[in-house]
């Protein structure tokens, strides 16, 4: 932690993708900046959302023209900035009859189309799903659908690789520290800390304090501020579940419900099939939160009405859920309530001022932080100008359409190594692979292997570089190998991981 003398510009809190990425654009522009997570980072609704970044063609449907403008202009610009974990993704949108009218699902595609910047993502396209390889998955009654364009992401690693980036010029990132207490005296904010892990106790003193605690934005307003009856965001909770690959094509499906909701099947990690998602109201304590009995009969069953084989609770593989910390606009139900982020700024540099995140998206997260930004310089003066717009991640110095270039990049370099695990390191890593695997020619170079193609120098690589600790933050959040990970396998990278730290300590 920071001496005590030391005062710090701006105090984020959180460790989602808000919060990382209002530290990146912050530390860019010439502040000081501190960063707290209680826990790993995205270990809350940022890794739990449906991986997605996309305009939200439903969203049309409520009027929110605003947001989905942004967001389908924020398409192109992140996968040019991560081009290694966002990819393109086309979707397929079956026409179901006595729901949506053809239409009416196709003027809403056209306005999709024509609303954002799209230069580099196809156009919507009508399918006869009778002839159509696409359609050969679904049920007979199906016949037509449209075919439009979004683009997925890995949404763990981009908190992951957008803090890695923030500490790479400067900010600093404290994970597993919570934040117990925030007072303010002439215009400085002095934030109590603790260490999760040694239970030991420290403060930071900031000009400035941002909220972007997500689900628990109210809980930090109600301690820092003392508004005991503060309630500004609605927890909507969304499962997904994770089956054994439904179908060959690389095409992801878009179904609507009787009910109105929606939910995707998209093809998820090479040999599965991702499904979801709920959106019911919570209550309650997000830590530690799963899916219901309901909501996963609910999903099976959605599935299974667009499916020729129906898709059974045998075939699930995994399942997880989040909350979404949406803005409380009083919508009369979930899946009404608006995806819109909104900001507010209470007090001034005077009296201490703390700047209060609401909602948010993975695809708006860049928006969202220049807007912050924007708030942060009426309060500190102006520092630098906006710049992650062109800007890149850490591993994604190549252009959107070279992936497979940094492959074949990599087999030339490590021609021993086997391609399935110098594919997925150059997904997860991008150009900082070679930076991983180093002077290794052979699987034995890289160390343990634990489980998988899991090798210990990785692991290493995790832990020293993207604040990874436990296996739970590497098998499902810096990795998604917890899919093919074995529960031995599990318990020795527990047992490397404890010795490591135990080493670190003395």
């Amino acid at each position: 932690m920071p001496k005590r003398d030391n005062i710090t510009d701006v105090f984020v809190i959180g460790g989602g993708v808000n919060g990382c990425g209002i530290a990146r654009d912050a530390i860019g522009r010439g502040y000081s900046v501190f960063l707290a997570e209680m826990g790993d980072l995205a270990s809350g609704t940022s890794s739990a959302a449906t991986k997605l970044i996309h305009g939200g063609l439903r969203y049309l449907e409520y009027y929110e023209f605003r947001l989905v403008h942004e967001a389908l202009a924020e398409r192109e610009i992140l996968w040019a900035m991560a081009p290694h974990i966002i990819w393109p993704m086309r979707f397929v949108l079956p026409h179901h009859k006595g729901l949506r009218p053809a239409w009416f699902l196709r003027l809403g595609l056209f306005v999709y189309d024509h609303l954002g910047a799209r230069k580099l993502l196809p156009p919507t396209r009508t399918i006869d799903l009778r002839s159509d390889p696409i359609g050969r998955p679904l049920k007979a009654g199906y016949s037509k659908a449209f075919e439009y364009s979004d683009c997925w992401v890995d949404d763990a690693r981009l908190v992951a690789l957008t803090a890695r980036d923030a500490a790479d010029r400067g900010a600093i990132i404290q994970t597993r520290t919570k934040v117990i207490g925030a007072t303010r005296e002439n215009g400085i904010w002095t934030i109590k800390l603790q260490n999760l892990d040694t239970n030991l106790k420290g403060s930071v003193k900031a000009r400035l304090l941002v909220n972007a605690a997500g689900p628990w934005v109210d809980d930090v307003i109600r301690q820092a501020l003392g508004q005991n009856e503060a309630h500004h965001v609605r927890l909507v909770k969304g499962s997904h579940i994770v089956v054994r690959k439904l179908y060959e094509h690389d095409r992801a499906y878009f179904f609507q419900n009787k009910d109105g909701r929606i939910i995707f099947a998209i093809p998820y990690e090479r040999d599965f099939t991702l499904i979801g998602t709920t959106d019911q109201d919570f209550t309650g304590d997000p830590h530690g939160i799963r899916i219901s009995d309901e909501e996963q009969a609910y999903l099976l069953a959605a599935a299974s009405e667009y499916f020729e084989k129906p898709v059974t609770v045998a075939d699930i593989v995994w399942s997880y859920a989040g909350v979404r910390p949406l803005y409380d606009d009083h919508a009369s139900k979930a899946q009404e309530a608006t995806r819109d982020y909104v900001i507010r700024t209470e007090g001034d540099p005077t009296s201490g001022a703390v700047i209060n995140v609401f909602g948010g998206k993975l695809t708006t997260h860049r928006r969202l932080s220049e807007e912050v930004l924007g708030h942060i310089e009426k309060l500190l003066g102006a520092r630098g100008k906006p710049w992650t717009k062109g800007s890149k991640l850490p591993g994604g110095e190549f252009g959107p359409r070279e992936f497979d270039v940094q492959v074949d990049r990599l087999n030339e370099l490590y021609p021993s190594l086997p391609d399935r695990l110098l594919r997925r390191l150059a997904r997860q890593f991008g150009t900082r692979a070679a930076t991983l695997l180093g002077a290794a020619r052979r699987m034995e170079d890289l160390g343990e292997v634990f489980g998988a193609d899991l090798t210990r120098r990785e692991v290493d690589y995790l832990v020293e570089n993207e604040w990874a600790r436990t296996a739970e933050d590497i098998l499902w959040r810096r990795t998604k190998l917890g899919l093919r990970v074995g529960l031995n396998d599990k318990a020795r990278l527990e047992t490397y991981l404890a010795s490591r730290s135990s080493k670190g300590k003395k």
